[in-house]
């Protein structure tokens, strides 16, 4: 395989008018936020547009010596496991997404010259967030309309680890400034040549403690299957995503109509099978907090927040 052939579709062509600037200067800090963020897409569609894309800006950033160059990564890329994963523990990725992204950990970490910094981040939630909350709010929405009770797969337990928008952020800068003026208390020798930071808040966030905010914000009955069925969806669960998606993208639809919604955004109820496995996405941000002493302002989960969620929704007309 030709290496420049395969990054020079989409991302060669347009990088010097991302990187070029009217004064002629160079960007300080460069965040690599972009990537596929759908789930269960076929392994080119990741390869393409997140793999080739954090190798192409990466080299750029090299080429123009900019001072650093953060890669948001996933913590899908830890082995499940209930116990928080710190950033030295064993690596075994659960997704697709987290795949690609580890590869590009991997071949990041090679360039010469890249100021490179990891960050992993949890589900992250917050105003105008589209992503593993929004979802679970708008299947949400369709029980309320059903008057059903939503039923969770699995345990009340398994970890569904989360950070605010907000503290992303700000955790995102204080970490290119820190890695700008020396990286303070970071230790190659013990804590590795890339510096990795794990972003997730301090509210353990699993199952149980979502459904809970969901039943009270909607006021519906919320619940867990029992071992037989989660056996059973364990056993089929391709099946199981699309009985459970033909129940509520119906409604859902309905709901929009009824509400003069013809364009939804990002919100949609349906489920992917992989956001449906029985994996914990548990995490330790000890680190963050030790080497910059971060601390969250949103440290964990509420109902308010949540709450200030739907809000933003409803601003932009994407919620029934």
């Amino acid at each position: 395989m030709n290496e420049l052939a395969d990054l020079r579709s989409p991302y060669l062509d347009s990088l010097a008018r991302i990187f070029d600037r009217a004064d002629g200067k160079e960007w300080d800090y460069v965040f690599n936020c972009g990537g596929e963020t759908r789930y269960s897409q076929e392994d080119e569609v990741y390869k393409l547009r997140s793999l080739n894309l954090s190798l192409a800006v990466g080299k750029e950033v090299a080429r123009r010596k900019i001072k650093v160059f953060v890669e948001l990564s996933t913590g899908m890329v830890y082995k499940s496991d209930s116990s928080p994963s710190k950033e030295t523990d064993k690596l075994k990725p659960w997704s697709k997404i987290a795949v690609f992204k580890l590869q590009a950990e991997q071949e990041l970490a090679k360039i010469e010259g890249l100021p490179l910094i990891i960050v992993r981040l949890p589900h992250v939630y917050g105003p105008y967030a589209s992503q593993w909350v929004a979802t679970a709010l708008c299947m949400a929405r369709v029980y309320k309309h059903l008057e059903s009770e939503m039923k969770w797969l699995w345990t009340k337990d398994l970890r569904t680890n989360t950070v605010h928008i907000h503290d992303a952020a700000r955790a995102l800068w204080d970490i290119a400034a820190w890695y700008d003026a020396g990286k303070a208390n970071w230790s190659d020798a013990d804590m590795g040549q890339v510096p990795t930071f794990n972003v997730v808040d301090k509210g353990e966030t699993n199952q149980g403690k979502m459904a809970d905010i969901i039943g009270d914000i909607f006021g519906i009955e919320t619940g867990f299957q029992g071992q037989l069925i989660s056996t059973f969806a364990r056993l089929n669960l391709d099946s199981v995503v699309d009985d459970v998606n033909d129940e509520i993208l119906g409604p859902w639809a309905e709901l929009l109509a009824e509400a003069g919604i013809t364009r939804p955004g990002p919100l949609t109820p349906f489920m992917e099978k992989e956001l449906l496995k029985d994996t914990d996405l548990s995490m330790d941000g000890s680190r963050l907090e030790k080497v910059l002493n971060f601390e969250f302002t949103r440290p964990v989960l509420t109902k308010e927040l949540v709450e200030e969620v739907i809000e933003s929704y409803k601003q932009m007309k994407w919620w029934p």
